[in-house]
């Protein structure tokens, strides 16, 4: 296994200032990561100085620039870290989501592939399923997506819990937007040869309400899953016969 001190991990956050804390907490004790990236994307409460009181290193943008804007943000942050202290290896990526709370201090199986290097990515398998409203029809796109892109079926999609090397992440650049980010990174890598493992971890989401303010939010995850998909074409087949 690697040295301590090979992965950072990247918290992309909005308005998450009740569960940031115990977020970064527990992230920061993961075997292999020496630091943590918040970047807070227009948050209208306390994310970033919670986040940052906790032992974070915090990036803002002003006004939010989506998911994927996010990781890009602390990716670059990670990669000029890896510049200034002359490593001959960048550390690996691993991207948790701000609500995770105590439960991320359990995502270190996901890491450990992309350590021992046999894994250029990982993807979160949550071993305990939180009741996600309306979000099965968004699921559901973008699996089948994928499968028609690749041929593969992923078991959860838009995971967005997943852990990459600093050379899977620059060749999926760039990102696709939004929160077609994950469906976007599961195509353009398995179509480029990348080794992707899914991994079982016992992690969990807030549960997601039916309110309207999540019904928009499901709304622009489909827009922006279907935009993703919309880019990346099918597999050619075979004709019958």
């Amino acid at each position: 296994m690697p040295p301590s001190g090979d992965v950072a991990v990247v918290i992309p956050a909005r308005d998450e200032s009740d569960r940031i804390r115990a977020t970064v907490t527990a992230a920061a004790g993961l075997p292999g990561v020496d630091v943590v990236v918040v970047v807070d994307d227009g948050s209208r409460d306390g994310t970033a100085a919670t986040a940052e009181n906790a032992g974070a290193t915090v990036l803002r943008h002003p006004r939010s620039r989506g998911k994927s804007a996010a990781m890009e943000t602390g990716a670059e942050a990670v990669r000029l870290m890896d510049g200034r202290e002359h490593r001959g290896i960048p550390r690996h990526l691993l991207f948790l989501d701000a609500d995770l709370a105590e439960s991320a201090a359990l995502a270190a199986p996901l890491a450990g592939p992309v350590r021992a290097g046999e894994a250029d990515m990982t993807i979160a398998v949550f071993s305990e399923r939180v009741k996600q409203a309306g979000r099965g029809f968004v699921v559901a796109l973008s699996g089948s997506g994928i499968r028609r892109a690749t041929g593969w079926s992923p078991a959860q999609p838009l995971n967005g819990q997943r852990c990459l090397t600093r050379a899977a992440f620059e060749a999926a650049r760039p990102l696709a937007p939004g929160w077609g980010v994950e469906t976007a990174l599961s195509i353009d890598l398995y179509r480029i040869g990348m080794r992707i493992v899914e991994v079982e971890v016992p992690l969990a989401h807030r549960a997601t309400g039916g309110d309207w303010r999540a019904q928009v939010h499901r709304a622009h995850q489909l827009a922006d899953v279907a935009r993703a998909l919309a880019v990346r074409k099918p597999i050619a087949r075979a004709p019958r016969g």
